[in-house]
């Protein structure tokens, strides 16, 4: 027992490096490249920097499992070309035995990209509010309110955070009584929303009665930031933590949330994901060549397989978003057929 103990130490160390080596490259070049891409944007270089590592947080659930799966499969290349594997057969544990610290190794990435990672970049990326986290209709923003008193109904370009107030660009809102018929329309290059309702400087209204006025406005309403940014978040702008609660009030009030469902099973079973990635790289690392490992046509097969892997797993996130399938299946399929097909070949290869 201590003796595998320290094995599966040496084997986690190992896996450990692998992955973070290839996490290190990959995320070298998003951020290098995202950086070129960003500095013009930016009124400073340190401006371009800080954006460029809120991009990378928000690409890292993308690339997470092929990390894990190159990773896996570039500790087995150092471990063959080695002869540390050796010393693993010796020690009488089969590849199939052997698998068991990296399939714990990427179940603790798993859990730590669900648990703090994700958090971490809905919190960065949640200061400054761009479109790509917001689900838009036409390309813009539309905002509805019906009450005692009539109903407004707001349209914008754009919205971004100001504190906890949020400001909409070239918006135009129109007032009905409760009978539709309208009552003013205002337009204004930024209209804020705070707790204490909608309010604009320097906007133009207009009346039923064919009046036109230039000045400040306010009206009160039912809205508020936090109800605005419930509604039109993307499901991947919500942390973990949060969408719980969140699928809880939005069904409350009838709001579809199908995609933020499948959201939240994509992330909780986020670590069954790189346990089958980890799996499937032990699987392709299997060989009986000590000295002629061909890692190259390995490494190019397994990239190919991380494609094909990578369109079964939106196929079926698909399938799940548009109520085909249930969220929890059309999650939790892809890797079980991985992790089927991965140990069936590890099997079968210690048994040849």
């Amino acid at each position: 027992m201590f003796r595998q103990n320290i094995l599966t130490r040496f084997l986690l160390r190992r896996f450990f490096s692998g992955v973070g080596l290839v996490m290190l490259i990959v995320c070298g070049v998003i951020f290098a490249v995202t950086f070129v891409e960003r500095l013009p944007s930016n009124p400073t270089a340190i401006h371009a920097l800080y954006d460029s590592w809120i991009r990378l947080l928000e690409y890292v659930p993308m690339f997470l499992p092929l990390a894990v799966f190159m990773g896996t499969l570039l500790t087995a290349y150092n471990l063959t070309k080695s002869s540390e594997n050796i010393i693993i057969s010796s020690a009488g544990l089969s590849p199939f035995q052997s698998t068991g610290p990296f399939l714990i190794g990427a179940f603790l990435i798993g859990l730590f990209a669900t648990t703090v990672i994700n958090p971490y970049s809905v919190k960065v990326s949640s200061k400054d509010l761009t479109p790509e986290q917001l689900q838009l209709i036409d390309n813009k923003i539309w905002l509805r309110e019906s009450s005692t008193n009539g109903y407004i109904t707001m349209n914008a370009k754009a919205m971004h955070k100001s504190g906890s107030d949020l400001i909409f660009d070239d918006a135009i809102i129109y007032i009905q009584d409760t009978n539709f018929k309208l009552k003013n329309r205002v337009t204004a290059d930024k209209v804020k929303l705070s707790d204490s309702g909608l309010s604009a400087t320097d906007a133009t209204i207009w009346s039923s009665d064919d009046t036109l006025l230039q000045s400040d406005w306010q009206l009160s309403t039912l809205l508020n930031p936090q109800t605005v940014l419930d509604r039109y978040l993307q499901p991947d702008s919500i942390s973990f933590w949060q969408l719980p609660d969140f699928i809880r009030r939005m069904e409350s009030i009838g709001v579809p949330v199908r995609a933020h469902r499948v959201q939240l099973w994509t992330l909780l079973f986020l670590p069954l994901t790189m346990v089958s990635m980890a799996l499937l790289g032990v699987a392709f690392s299997q060989t009986k060549q000590r000295r002629n490992y061909s890692f190259g046509i390995k490494f190019s097969l397994g990239i190919i397989t991380c494609f094909a892997v990578y369109f079964l797993t939106n196929l079926f996130n698909a399938l799940g978003t548009t109520g085909a399938l249930p969220a929890v299946l059309s999650i939790i399929a892809p890797p079980l057929i991985i992790i089927a097909g991965a140990g069936i070949f590890i099997t079968s290869f210690d048994t040849i």
